[in-house]
């Protein structure tokens, strides 16, 4: 019998989601038994795209944009030699990270923090604090830190504070 689990790892391009990436390529690394799944979520198009274009290329459009956003992550994974999958939905990022999680049967979901502040928070929201408000899995978030910290973590797994 296969004990393996899943892990979801938001990917959105960011160095902070690099860092997420490597956090969960530790937990794996470090004896975790679990499938790496990395998650990028494109925002729908908006009604003015949608009626001055074909909604088949702009689809297109954001999956190919999704799978180039994935590619240093990929990257990362593929040079550890770990096996993953890749999945570019179009929705809600938060609401959409956490169907995946749930429809992958996720032990645990794994998100990038940018650090912004609280004003602009309450104006265009936040991934993470999205997730954490309605997540009934555990929920890892990584914050923003230099790389060579986030590297060091991941390779001797060490907490930083």
């Amino acid at each position: 019998m296969d004990n393996t689990t899943t892990i979801v790892i938001a990917v959105d391009g960011s160095p902070t989601s690099l860092q997420a990436v490597r956090r969960g390529m530790a937990l794996v690394q470090n004896g975790l038994r679990a499938h790496i799944a990395l998650v990028h979520v494109q925002e729908p198009a908006s009604l003015l795209e949608l009626a001055t274009q074909d909604a088949d290329a702009i689809a297109e459009a954001a999956t190919a944009a999704g799978e180039h956003l994935m590619a240093p992550a990929t990257a990362l994974l593929d040079e550890a030699g770990l096996t993953y999958s890749t999945e570019v939905v179009l929705g809600d990022p938060g609401t959409v990270l956490l169907d995946m999680a749930e429809s992958l049967g996720a032990c645990m979901l794994i998100v990038g923090a940018r650090g912004m502040g609280a004003i602009r928070r309450a104006f265009i929201g936040s991934v993470s604090q999205a997730v954490l408000n309605r997540a009934t899995l555990p929920v890892l978030v990584v914050k923003d830190q230099e790389e060579d910290e986030a590297t060091q973590c991941a390779l001797d797994n060490t907490d930083v504070s």
